[in-house]
């Protein structure tokens, strides 16, 4: 054997012994990494910050030929951190509204992938798991772009005492489902929530279906398949037509091509990290003349874009609402701070509800 030979073995030798060690303490981050993770409701991926980590750790390697495959190494060191911390948050609780199936089932799956997802009958009683210590996050529906915001929630949000850790998009797509040998002609009567129904009205008029309301899409496709009728459709979504053995009649039959809901995560804790630049402020003005054009200003005088601003009564004070804005950037800086300090002076009551990362799609 040459000494050639020899010599690059055992540098190999030498740099695996010192990588197998840099690994092991590598991964102990990562377990940090997840545990805080887990606390604050953040999901396991990070796609901007692992492509900060490639861009800065790439620019170390002189050799540009050596350089992409630094930074396939890299990538597939990171998949099994993920990998990794995906098995370490296996124990995760995720409480959602509705059956198996539903879209607010799916949307925890996909934020939490090998979290353990719990359903509970309403949006109150996923919340509330989560501030008894049942659940550990509450994944719930915040807003549609074809039925408008989810007042429940946004209720729900100002009065409790969780935070919002992150806000995800899930595009919905409506399909007719039937039993696996009905056909469309076959249909007379479809059932889903009235939701789906309403953004599903021009198809339904045009094939001059009955309808029939159920509490969520996932609950009327359960009703076909144990009904055995093939004069009875449901609309709902395609992993539900899978759980429930039924077929895709006909697929898309949203009156919109563009039916996004927002999701909140929710959590006990509130999240600071660099990714969640959006923050949701709720608040609620003082009775006077031009107060909430105060606030307003307020916000835009400390340089803060507003992405959103919606009102909702308070059910406790007739006529009385209170208002959810939805910010670019974060109030933990001392501009925020100072924008807080002023708006705290025309607001009876002012919440920083939490932060997200903007237009985040599952």
């Amino acid at each position: 054997m040459s000494s050639k030979l020899e010599e690059a073995r055992k540098i190999i030798n030498e740099v695996d012994a010192q990588m197998a060690e840099l690994f092991v303490k590598r991964m102990r981050a990562a377990e940090m990494i997840c545990e805080h993770k887990m606390e604050f409701g953040l999901p396991i991926r990070d796609q901007k910050r692992e492509n900060a980590v490639i861009e800065q750790n790439a620019a170390r390697i002189d050799d540009e030929v050596l350089t992409g495959y630094y930074i396939d190494y890299q990538k597939n060191l990171m998949a099994i951190s993920r990998a990794y911390q995906y098995r370490l948050q296996s124990g995760l609780k995720v409480a959602y509204s509705g059956v198996e199936g539903a879209f607010a089932h799916i949307a925890a799956g996909r934020i939490f992938p090998q979290g353990n997802r719990v359903s509970y009958s309403d949006f109150m009683a996923a919340y509330d798991s989560v501030v008894k210590g049942e659940s550990d996050v509450a994944v719930l529906p915040i807003e549609n772009s074809y039925a408008g915001e989810v007042g429940q929630t946004m209720d729900l949000i100002f009065s409790g005492s969780l935070f919002i850790n992150g806000i995800y998009e899930l595009e919905i797509h409506q399909n007719l489902l039937g039993l696996p040998d009905t056909t469309v002609e076959d249909i007379k009567k479809v059932t889903s929530h009235p939701q789906a129904l309403s953004q599903c009205h021009d198809y339904i008029d045009m094939r001059g279906f009955a309808t029939e309301e159920a509490n969520n899409t996932a609950l009327a496709a359960k009703t076909v398949a144990e009904a055995g009728d093939k004069s009875l459709g449901a609309i709902a979504s395609a992993e539900t037509a899978e759980m429930y053995g039924l077929k895709i009649i006909e697929a898309n039959i949203n009156k919109s091509g563009e039916n996004t809901t927002r999701f909140a995560v929710l959590s006990k804790v509130k999240a600071a990290a660099s990714t969640l630049t959006s923050t949701v402020l709720m608040f609620t003005v003082k009775h006077e003349a031009g107060s909430l054009a105060t606030a307003i200003g307020i916000i835009g005088q400390y340089g803060y874009n507003m992405t959103a601003l919606r009102s909702r009564p308070m059910k406790k004070h007739s006529w009385q609402y209170y208002f959810y804005v939805e910010i670019d950037g974060a109030t933990d800086t001392e501009n925020g701070t100072r924008m807080l300090e002023e708006l705290n002076k025309v607001c009876d009551q002012l919440k920083v509800a939490g932060t997200f990362a903007p237009h985040t799609e599952i």
